[in-house]
């Protein structure tokens, strides 16, 4: 695989497909969080956990072994995340994921990787993600920070009522051009600030 060739922006849907996480650290944790908010079925291999993977293990969340990882862990896996502390064996599970054509992170260690965790700004349906292909983490960081402070928590919301009036248009509007026109009005800054202005609590006087 060329280190050059650009990275080929997607969003996944995991809802129903099973994943694999080997190591369940604090590392680990997070990557596990992360694929059950996406509805992901989650299969974890460890000989240890941290006390939030073992409560969702209790809770019928994942399903964890408490055991090293073996090659047949990966029959049936959509994607696996390799959260170990062991360079061995990370390189290992790579190895097999690329054998399997199974979807491969190696957490921290780029040239391990079919796909990396971006940095993603979250508002509701709004999904920003931001990736620097695994050359600084830091500054993807950074700049989702920006982005968070650009793009205020009303988005969501604001993007659902945009949505519920996008449907309604196409059951009831016949005609594409002035659904369009009607779209690029309601996605419009100025439609931004009437929402704003519609849901805004009123301030409440202090009593002298």
């Amino acid at each position: 695989m060329s280190k050059n060739a650009p990275l080929f922006p997607i969003f996944l849907k995991l809802e129903g497909r099973t994943c694999l996480v080997v190591g369940a650290g604090p590392v680990g944790e997070g990557k596990i969080r992360s694929l059950l908010e996406s509805g992901a079925h989650v299969r974890v291999v460890s000989p240890s956990a941290t006390p939030q993977v073992r409560d969702w293990f209790e809770s019928n969340s994942i399903y964890w072994e408490p055991r090293d990882f073996e090659s047949a862990d990966l029959e049936g896996i959509f994607l696996v995340v390799a959260a170990t502390s062991s360079t061995v064996v990370n390189d290992t599970i790579f190895a097999e994921a690329q054998r399997r054509c199974v979807l491969c992170n190696v957490v921290d260690v780029p040239d391990r990787c079919d796909f990396y965790y971006p940095s993603v700004v979250r508002r509701g349906n709004l999904q920003i993600a931001i990736s620097t292909a695994g050359d600084s983490p830091l500054l993807a960081q950074r700049l989702r920070r920006q982005l968070e402070q650009t793009f205020p928590a009303e988005f969501g919301p604001w993007l659902e009522e945009i949505g519920e009036i996008r449907r309604h248009l196409f059951r009831t509007q016949p005609s594409p051009a002035r659904r369009l026109e009607a779209l690029r009005e309601i996605s419009s800054h100025e439609s931004f600030e009437q929402f704003l202005q519609r849901t805004s609590k009123p301030e409440h006087k202090e009593l002298s």
